[in-house]
């Protein structure tokens, strides 16, 4: 992250997200077969951006992934046939990009998963030792091609804090295809005022960032919350390296229906915030809203194109 520009997320939580033209695909292997990966690939190279995270999957009960674990403990029907992923995955490397893996790290909303997964708030020991298994098999079955993770919904809730997960348990199976991948747990992060990891031994900080004030986050959800910039690559005391994940059009999933909503930021502002995290080893990936076709918003693209050249 620190040798690259900058890296782009997309929330295509499967079936996916609304549609550019005609009709939402509801059917889980149809709009996973109809995702178009050429235009896709395109999209992202002309961003200029070095990595990409992408949604596996959260809270529809649906994974653009086959994953024998959930199969097992499901039944068939919540992994799509195609491995949208992994051939994603597949193909930024052969041009030298970097791939990231997004899944929650909890199963709080998606009820028909309670049971399969033991979801228990009282103990999620066992849930931890299911769903561990579910990402092990989506590690290994990606190995090389999969470079990090990004898991969401570490917070502190009483249903299921983040001061009772079992870390070697989790790192053990994020890292079994793949023994260098970086992995990150999100809480909430710089969008509710917190600054450090949510465990030390990540390797980098999730950085969920909601809003940008005059090319600055704003640290904490209050209009007059602090304005806020890294002073240097790891984040303080601690060997974690400082990231920043910033919605740049919608707020993280375009909901639809109607257009895409436009870029957020001016190029200076945005432009100046990238500039100012990199030049202190600072990363920063910026979340890009795409339609259940697979096109990213052509606006949001047209600015990162412009972001890159001006890197």
């Amino acid at each position: 992250m620190h040798r690259g520009c900058y890296g782009v997320m997309v929330h295509w939580l499967a079936p996916g997200p609304a549609r550019e033209k005609g009709e939402y695909v509801r059917d889980l292997n149809s709009a996973v077969d109809r995702f178009d990966l050429e235009q896709f690939i395109q999209g992202f190279r002309a961003t200029g951006a070095d990595w990409l995270i992408f949604t596996i999957g959260q809270n529809t009960s649906y994974y653009a992934s086959p994953n024998a674990v959930l199969d097992r403990l499901a039944g068939p029907g919540h992994c799509s046939k195609r491995d949208l992923v992994l051939e994603i995955a597949q193909r930024l490397h052969k041009v030298g990009k970097r791939f990231i893996a997004y899944l929650p790290s909890e199963v709080n909303a998606p009820n028909d998963l309670h049971k399969p997964f033991a979801w228990n708030p009282k103990d999620q020991s066992e849930f931890q030792r299911r769903y561990t298994s579910f990402i092990r098999e989506y590690a290994v079955r990606y190995g090389k091609n999969l470079d990090g993770w990004w898991f969401d919904g570490c917070y502190t809730w009483d249903v299921f804090p983040n001061r009772t997960y079992n870390w070697p348990l989790w790192f053990d199976a994020a890292r079994a295809g793949n023994p260098d991948a970086a992995v990150a747990f999100n809480d909430g992060s710089f969008c509710i005022g917190i600054t450090k990891p949510v465990t030390p031994l990540q390797d980098y900080v999730s950085g969920e960032v909601e809003v940008l004030i005059d090319g600055k986050i704003r640290l904490g959800r209050q209009e007059n919350a602090a304005p806020y910039l890294p002073k240097s690559r790891f984040v303080e005391g601690t060997n974690c390296q400082w990231h920043a994940l910033v919605p740049i059009d919608c707020l993280w999933m375009h909901g639809g229906p109607g257009p895409m909503p436009p870029p957020k930021y001016t190029d200076a502002d945005l432009f100046r915030f990238v500039k100012d995290c990199r030049a202190v080893g600072g990363a920063v990936t910026l979340n890009v809203g795409i339609y259940q076709e697979g096109r990213m918003a052509p606006a949001s693209a047209a600015q990162l194109g412009r972001l890159a050249a001006a890197m």
